[in-house]
């Protein structure tokens, strides 16, 4: 499957800023079992400065500096992404997860994707003795990580609402987990935290979910979002396999991975800091648009994201 990405940020300020730095995390990973054919990026107003590098996690990020004064800042990333991956294996696969741990504690890679990274509390990810238990719940004895991660992730989609009212992107997760209530973001961050609670290695994955128009519709210009989803090391011979606890899914070719890391922090699409005073709006429009599917044009009234902040 080849997917259109189109993602565009627009923050308007009540005062102007005089300037500003910030970090953009928004070109599409390769490998993961995709590959990217296209990415560009189009920034207004014009940086005064723009530098391109890869993170530490494989992230290619994108530094700015602006020093014009200005009201309204927008950024524009297109890509062409290439997204084929194998049928993921049966749930119950995989060695224990009491073994898994043991492995990923034993294994001497320090790399980017090895697990040692992914196995402790993180800045926005504390371990929470009863995000924990709630998680000790699916890890019976012996059962595979993989199986009884699969069994939390339906779990968090019984037990938990899916509300864009309810929190914000600085709600802690303890908070969060208190609600049963969230986006994607606090489903994710939970989920990592019960996983890693147990001892075992749980990412946080950042990119787009393909949705799909109602029958005989058009896909709506803007209407899609950003995702969040979950990656769990199962284990030398298993690896990295995605979960969706929002969608309580198994991560395949509908998944377009942008970014990996131990948090949201490691992974904001854009951060940075304007020198200014006042209140500003943010604004979000993603199109996540197979090829060959018809595109209606843009509802403004429609056009607003829902999913990572």
């Amino acid at each position: 499957m080849i997917y259109g990405l189109r993602h565009l940020t627009t923050y308007r300020y009540a005062r102007k800023v005089r300037s500003a730095r910030c970090t953009l995390r928004l070109r599409p990973r390769d490998g993961d079992g995709q590959r990217v054919l296209e990415s560009s990026v189009a920034i207004t107003p014009a940086p005064k400065s723009r530098v391109e590098r890869r993170d530490f996690f494989g992230l290619d990020t994108v530094g700015l500096v602006l020093d014009e004064p200005h009201e309204t800042f927008s950024v524009e990333a297109l890509s062409r992404v290439s997204v084929e991956r194998p049928p993921p294996p049966p749930p119950e696969s995989g060695p224990g997860w009491e073994a898994v741990r043991e492995a990923a504690l034993a294994l001497p890679s320090l790399g980017p994707d090895g697990p040692a990274h992914f196995q402790f509390r993180s800045q926005r990810v504390p371990l929470v003795p009863a995000v924990t238990d709630y998680a000790r719940g699916s890890f019976s004895p012996g059962r595979s990580a993989y199986g009884g991660a699969v069994e939390l992730m339906r779990r968090m989609r019984d037990d938990f609402r899916f509300d864009a009212k309810a929190t914000t992107v600085s709600t802690p997760l303890a908070e969060a987990f208190a609600l049963r209530a969230g986006v994607c973001q606090d489903f994710a961050h939970v989920m990592i935290a019960g996983l890693r609670g147990l001892g075992l290695p749980a990412a946080y994955v950042s990119g787009y979910l393909r949705t799909r128009p109602p029958p005989g519709r058009a896909r709506l210009r803007g209407a899609d979002a950003s995702h969040a989803w979950v990656a769990l090391w199962c284990g030398q011979d298993l690896g990295w396999i995605g979960l969706d606890p929002t969608n309580a899914c198994i991560v395949q070719d509908d998944h377009i991975v942008v970014a990996r890391g131990r948090d949201y922090g490691d992974v904001a699409p854009i951060d940075g800091i304007v020198s200014s005073a006042g209140a500003q709006k943010l604004r979000v429009e993603v199109d996540v648009i197979p090829e060959d599917e018809p595109v209606e044009p843009p509802d403004p009234a429609r056009c607003r994201g829902t999913g990572e902040s």
